[in-house]
């Protein structure tokens, strides 16, 4: 990163994915965009800027958001999934630190910034908060954790000017689905249940990440939107 580069918004696990459709979005409304992640890291893009950050480092979150003075809106959208290893205890606290309490240190570490530009936080929920997923405890107790969390600092962070509020994604074709979209068995049940009756895209996150950060929503906070093509409401 650039000293004379100055982002407006941080994406958190933005080298692919949701994350990093979200962050090329947001760059092509014209923001300057902190996107951060493990990995190979992308080129840097036309107001993109790839770092590497790993959220369950404390002190290198704090480190790397400190110094972003312009910093308005934060995306969380780290995480991970492990599936059936996360009934072992030890990687579902793996799952949960990354997924939640990762989510919470971005929070505290972009508060005060975020304080002074009456700036909105993002968090990427799924449709886990919702439902159990007797194959991922790990994932599906830390997105609920997400909602909770959303819900909370909303109420601890509305004085301070600050809207929190959190995306519910349904099934989106990225890298970690695509073994489900290869099975033809659970792709049509996902799809049967689906009323749009398709996969979602990374890209069908962009507008209401958008919407959220932008004025529009200016009364919005604590909400969680799902975007999801109608799977929650069967």
């Amino acid at each position: 990163m650039t000293s004379n580069f100055s982002p407006t918004v941080l994406v958190t696990g933005a080298t692919s994915g949701i994350g990093q459709a979200i962050a090329r979005g947001f760059a092509k409304a014209g923001e300057r965009v902190l996107a951060v992640g493990l990995g190979v890291l992308p080129s840097s893009e036309r107001n993109v800027t790839y770092a590497a950050l790993d959220i369950v480092d404390g002190a290198g979150v704090t480190a790397m958001i400190a110094p972003l003075n312009d910093l308005r809106v934060v995306v969380n959208a780290a995480g991970v999934i492990r599936r059936r290893e996360e009934h072992d205890p030890d990687v579902f606290q793996q799952v949960v630190d990354v997924n939640l309490t990762g989510t919470m240190r971005v929070c505290t570490a972009a508060r005060e910034t975020l304080a002074a530009n009456a700036g909105a936080i993002i968090n990427i929920a799924s449709m886990l908060s919702f439902f159990g997923g007797g194959l991922v405890p790990g994932y599906s107790a830390s997105k609920g954790g997400i909602v909770q969390l959303t819900k909370s600092l909303a109420i601890a962070y509305a004085p301070e000017g600050i809207r929190v509020n959190a995306l519910a994604p349904g099934w989106i074709a990225t890298p970690l689905t695509d073994g489900l979209q290869q099975d033809p068995v659970r792709s049509d049940a996902i799809l049967g249940r689906t009323p749009m009756a398709r996969w979602g895209t990374p890209e069908d996150l962009i507008g209401p990440a958008l919407f959220l950060a932008s004025a529009d929503a200016g009364f919005v906070t604590g909400a969680v939107l799902n975007v999801d093509g109608g799977y929650a409401a069967m």
